[in-house]
């Protein structure tokens, strides 16, 4: 598959459904994924997310200053703007365009996600902060129910202190296996 097609794929945990067309995905870290734990609110999900850290997978591979960008469409489905730059932070910038449907009866964590055509992926927000003064969760943990992906997202670039060892600890209490983390290069704040 040629580098362009393969970064179509480049989805935090986006396009998980057709992830075997560009690898294999790695190990399981987690076997008892659980439910997410809170509901989710639309509105307070939305915007721009930077990925804090994740497990590696073959559509993402390198990717650095990775984001997520989440607005309402016209069509009352959700558009996913996913961004990243190649190998490094001073890398080539590489921007994938998707959309996401919310799962009926999920409470709004449940979500499916889609980069080609019908072939839809699971977004599984695991957890979330509390709102901010902006009406916007400040954190999120999001998975999918195989165990072998895992994202964790910030509003902010470089999180402070308290919110790194929030996201480890919940990641742990989760059933997640810490030691498969890849954190992600973000630019200075």
């Amino acid at each position: 598959m040629k580098p362009k097609h393969a970064f179509a794929l480049l989805t935090l945990p986006l396009a998980l459904a057709s992830a075997a067309c560009v690898g294999t995905p790695g190990p399981v870290g987690n076997t008892a994924v659980p439910e997410p734990a809170k509901p989710v609110a639309l509105d307070a999900y939305l915007g721009k997310w930077y990925e804090y850290g994740r497990y590696e997978a073959p559509f993402q591979k390198g990717c650095e200053g990775v984001t997520a960008e989440y607005s309402l469409r016209d069509d009352d489905k959700i558009k996913v703007v996913n961004s990243c730059y190649e190998g490094s932070l001073d890398g080539e910038f590489k921007q994938s365009t998707g959309k996401a449907k919310i799962v009926e009866d999920s409470a709004g964590a449940k979500l499916k996600v889609s980069f080609f055509g019908p072939f839809y992926g699971d977004y599984w927000v695991l957890d979330r902060g509390p709102e901010g003064a902006d009406g916007l969760y400040d954190w999120s943990i999001v998975g999918e129910p195989s165990g072998r992906y895992l994202w964790m997202l910030t509003r902010e670039a470089q999180p402070d202190t308290a919110t790194r060892t929030l996201l480890e600890r919940r990641v742990k209490e989760l059933g997640y296996d810490w030691g498969l983390v890849l954190l992600t290069q973000q630019p200075a704040s």
